[in-house]
């Protein structure tokens, strides 16, 4: 926020863009999450015990008294934990690697703020779009089109 009123109170415009991540907890792949985790240094009984608190888990539909059949989860982590949020943090710290603007990033919320006051500053804005896009594709962690939105802010 206190980018953003200095920005305007310095006569510039600024957009900040809103990504969404499609289901973020249901979609973080466990193999590539405990593959970042090792490249990390987390290793021995911690990566062991997450491994461990990852793996094994089921879940089945029940929809209107018909029951499905209980099948293992091979990718998420549990809404609601302490830990999940950490981990699905952890999978994506790299989203902002080569980002000219300003990327906020808290559990599954990202935030792209810049200026929009010449050319310059929406082809970067664009430029650091693409590069979120592309990385999103290349991670398998799609964004929600329909609920990323822009806030404009100006004088």
């Amino acid at each position: 926020m206190e980018y953003v009123t200095d920005a305007v109170d310095h006569g510039k415009l600024v957009d900040v863009i809103y990504l969404d991540f499609q289901k973020a907890f249901d979609k973080v792949p466990h193999r590539r999450l405990l593959n970042k985790l090792k490249a990390h240094g987390i290793s021995g009984n911690i990566l062991n015990w997450i491994c461990e608190w990852l793996n094994g888990r089921q879940q089945r539909v029940i929809l209107s008294g018909n029951v499905s059949a209980w099948l293992y989860v091979i990718s998420g982590v549990p809404q609601g934990s302490i830990l999940g949020p950490l981990l699905f943090l952890i999978l994506i710290n790299d989203i902002d690697k080569g980002i000219a603007n300003r990327l906020l990033k808290f559990a599954d919320d990202t935030k792209l703020v810049g200026t929009v006051s010449s050319d310059l500053d929406i082809e970067q804005l664009h430029s650091d779009l693409k590069q979120l896009y592309d990385w999103s594709i290349d991670r398998q962690m799609l964004f929600n089109v329909n609920k990323c939105k822009v806030s404009a802010f100006w004088v």
